[in-house]
């Protein structure tokens, strides 16, 4: 991927492996779905290159449960942040990374 804002890119993967390794990471659709509507999701990751009906369902139930939604990295980069294979789909389940997260989104111009 092509990639205007490095720095900030490479902090976005520095914490979202950090958020992993600190256990604050949710993956896989069930739980993130879950996640969202349990209140325990904090921002919700999409992959660029997850499917649209993947991209619908989240996009709409982030909006409807007030959760902010960036879509920024592909599957295999989101794959090699939190090492587990075939996810489109991660929630950050912790305010203080989500917040520092969407500050670096914001910093990008990525929409939510």
């Amino acid at each position: 991927m092509s990639d205007s804002h490095p720095i900030q890119t490479r902090k976005l993967k520095s914490l979202i492996s950090l958020s992993m390794k600190a256990g604050k990471v949710i993956t896989g659709e069930d739980g993130c779905l879950k996640a969202i509507r349990g209140g325990k999701a904090h921002l919700v990751l999409l992959a660029t290159d997850a499917s649209a009906n993947t991209r619908k369902k989240f996009s709409d139930k982030s909006s409807f449960y007030g959760v902010p939604c960036c879509c920024h990295f592909s599957k295999a980069e989101v794959e090699g942040m939190i090492g587990r294979p075939n996810r489109a789909t991660v929630v950050i389940a912790c305010g203080s990374f989500a917040a520092s997260m969407l500050k670096l989104f914001d910093e990008m111009d990525i929409p939510r």
